[in-house]
């Protein structure tokens, strides 16, 4: 018995640091697709707003031109970008040093995020009564990093696997940001902005 028991788990044993490595790289992949989402928003705010008088704005852009969508005069999707670039550099740091602190801070600040976006997503099914489809991919990679977290959490966190080389990692953080970013611009053009 002991024989047929020993293989698996050494196998156990032996296949966390690439399931968890694995979902860090998932984690630092959604991070960069709600950077592309709260890029192209900011982007809508910088580029197209405000609107011409006389243009009622229908769809997302009631949502993008909502009271809501403002703190003060900072559109919350240039909050929403650094938040995104926060969780970047963090995931990055993560993968390539394994410090169990940063998860101690990751963990807050993505909960954080969550419930924000929870609120948006409420303020879009209710007061605003319009959905924009970038801010909803954002909220989905919201809540996509809160459970790739939690899930790594379970599995030992990140420092059940050795850390993974900077020579990949950060390129590869700052290629799929820059690249999404000329997406999102390119995007941009694409989009009928009511006045533009």
């Amino acid at each position: 018995m002991a024989t047929t028991t020993e293989p698996l788990t050494q196998a156990l044993q032996g296949s966390p640091p690439r399931p968890v490595n694995r979902l860090i790289g998932a984690f630092l992949a959604v991070a960069v697709v709600g950077w592309s989402a709260a890029f192209f928003l900011t982007t809508v705010h910088l580029w197209a707003l405000p609107l011409p008088d006389g243009v009622q704005p229908q769809g997302s852009m009631e949502v993008v031109t909502s009271s809501w969508a403002y703190i003060g005069p900072i559109p919350l999707a240039l909050v929403g970008a650094g938040y995104y670039v926060a969780m970047m550099t963090l995931g990055a740091l993560w993968l390539t040093t394994k410090d169990p602190r940063l998860e101690q801070v990751m963990l807050p600040v993505t909960v954080i995020g969550l419930l924000s976006s929870v609120g948006l997503v409420y303020l879009q099914l209710g007061p605003i009564g319009a959905i924009c489809p970038f801010c909803m991919v954002s909220a989905t990679a919201t809540a996509t990093l809160f459970s790739l977290e939690v899930v790594i959490k379970r599995l030992g966190g990140g420092t059940a696997a050795p850390p993974a080389s900077p020579a990949k990692v950060w390129p590869a953080v700052f290629v799929g940001a820059i690249g999404m970013a000329i997406v999102a611009v390119y995007g941009l053009t694409l989009v009928p902005i009511p006045g533009t």
